[in-house]
Formats: structure tokens, sequence, C-alpha cells
């Protein structure tokens, strides 16, 4: 088994300095229109400066799993459970969110690289702050092949237990339906598949 060069075990909220992956990136807010999200932001872009943290959790400080579900963009069905045994990447994005418009191609190739090498990986977003519509029309345009599960009111997101208060932010989810890793910002090709390398090799 490769030694996993990433991990360190850390409580949630530590900044992750490891592998040299940290680098500091940009989050919005939780709702984009905020009065707060604004004055914080100075250019009323919306969206707010993040820690650009990257957290791995050793399994023995990882909580419950995760019971993810809802509808698809496209109005599909879609359940974390039918996918046990699997390592699943969750990611939380807003077309209105430029963070989030500037890691859809990291986040697309990682897909394509996963699934090429045939790796047990899924990936899955969750849209916020907009419609069904909305969303499936930037997936679309920037030609995004993953599902991504419809807002709903909050419903899909309240279930990551408290872990994606930034948007951007990239969950890794163990085989066990576990939050293995985080990242808060916008994510790189490179230290998503680091990280689920680093899960793989933990079910190996």
């Amino acid at each position: 088994m490769r030694q996993p060069a990433r991990r360190t075990a850390l409580k949630w909220g530590a900044l992750a300095v490891a592998g040299g992956l940290v680098t500091l990136t940009a989050a919005c807010s939780t709702d984009p229109n905020s009065v707060e999200a604004q004055a914080k932001a100075g250019d009323r872009k919306g969206y707010v400066a993040g820690d650009g943290s990257i957290e791995q959790l050793a399994v023995s400080e990882r909580g419950a799993p995760v019971t993810l579900s809802g509808t698809t963009l496209e109005g599909q069905p879609w359940n974390l459970a039918d996918r046990a045994g699997k390592v699943v990447v969750v990611n939380v994005w807003g077309s209105w969110c430029p963070p989030c418009i500037e890691e859809t191609p990291a986040l697309q190739k990682a897909w394509e690289k996963v699934q090429a090498d045939g790796r047990p990986v899924d990936f899955v977003g969750l849209d916020k702050l907009e419609s069904p519509e909305t969303g499936l029309a930037f997936q679309k345009a920037n030609k995004v092949t993953y599902p991504s599960l419809a807002y709903d009111g909050g419903v899909p997101i309240l279930s990551l237990q408290g872990k994606a208060s930034a948007t951007p932010t990239t969950l890794v989810l163990d085989a066990q339906g576990r939050i293995a890793a985080r990242v808060s910002g916008p994510v790189t090709t490179t230290t998503l598949l680091g990280l689920i390398d680093d899960a793989i090799d933990e079910k190996a």
C-alpha cells in the first residue's frame, strides 16, 4: 500500500499543512446577496476570502456516516447509500459563485481521471441557492458530466454535518460514507486526486 503522504490527523477547524497542498483560496458567503457578505467583499461581488484549509481526519477522528440523498438537477433520485463501498467526492457549489466557476474545470478533470483509471469513486455536486434550471444550464455550458443535487431548500446540504459552511466546499467521503477530508475554497485537480488516493488506500 502506498504510504499516504498527505494524511494529517486533525480536528475540524485546524489548518492542515500537508504535503505542501495548502493554498489561500476564496470562498463565497452562505448568501451572496447578504449585506454582511458584500461588506466583507468590499468589491460587492458577493463572496469573501476563505482560509484555504485542506483538512484530513484519521479514521479514529471521523464521525458517523453521512446520509445524503436528493434529486439531481435532471430530476432523478440520488442516494449515497447506493454508493456503499466507494469513495465519494461531494462538491458544494453555485453558478453565482466566482470561485466555484474557477474550480469547475479542475473537478471535471479529476472526475474524468478517476473514471479512466477505473477507480472506485463517485462524484456528486450540491447546487446551492438557485433553481435546478439555472444549475443545469451552468453544468451543460461547462460540460460537467457528474450529477449534482438540486438545492431543495438546503436539505441535502444539512446532511453534511455542518462541514460545508463555505462555498465552494469539497468533501471526500471514505468507503463507509464518513467525512475523511475537506477543502474550504476552490480545489485543484492535483489536490483532489491526492485526497482521493489517500481515501482509497485506506480501503485497500
